[in-house]
């Protein structure tokens, strides 16, 4: 979880159930180290610690032991602190699993930007996996027939010329390939909404 989520009341709740957080730390964080365990300096570890809550509410929110690992990433130039409650994985798969949040983050932002979902349908966990599922798959076919056609428009054009010919009986290949095709990025009318069809 990102930091917005670092609330020990909260954590200590996922901590009952048994389960397990990753969150990157505040720099104000008042702890009192227990002991460390030796990293691998090369791979970016800085230290791998147990610790103890010292400020008086958050030691009462969170009374137990937490984990706390500083990272630094080479690609990003930035020195990371996570704490979890997780005492079983490696350091390093701490860092990494960090990163892969961050790679839903970016996936999520990709959805919104390229398949243009303004509206779910639904809202339960069906509804909405199953809109996300059609328009990833509407989006991965229109780029295959791009690839195999070996049309030279963009993606976002070729949407909207298939949203505006949905009923036309003109092979795909040359309906994407007229000559002569401009549309206004800013036209409403032209604008892609997957959620509307």
């Amino acid at each position: 979880m990102d930091r917005g989520y670092f609330h020990f009341k909260r954590l200590y709740t996922i901590h009952e159930q048994r389960a397990y957080f990753i969150v990157r730390s505040k720099q104000s964080l008042s702890f009192k180290r227990l002991y460390s365990c030796q990293v691998n300096k090369s791979t970016g570890l800085k230290c791998d610690q147990t610790i103890i809550l010292k400020h008086f509410y958050s030691r009462k929110d969170y009374p137990d032991k937490l984990r706390r690992i500083k990272y630094y990433d080479k690609v990003t130039n930035t020195t990371y602190v996570y704490i979890t409650n997780n005492f079983q994985i490696s350091a390093q798969t701490v860092a990494d699993l960090y990163k892969h949040r961050w790679q839903i983050e970016l996936f999520f932002k990709w959805i919104k930007q390229h398949l243009k979902i303004q509206v779910f349908w639904g809202y339960s966990f069906n509804a909405v996996k199953t809109q996300i599922c059609i328009a990833i798959s509407t989006f991965l076919l229109v780029a295959i027939a791009k690839k195999q056609l070996k049309v030279k428009l963009n993606l976002y054009e070729i949407l909207q010329i298939l949203q505006v010919s949905q009923f036309e009986k003109t092979a795909l290949f040359s309906l994407i390939s007229k000559p002569g095709l401009h549309f206004n990025e800013n036209s409403p009318q032209m604008s892609l909404n997957l959620a509307e069809k």
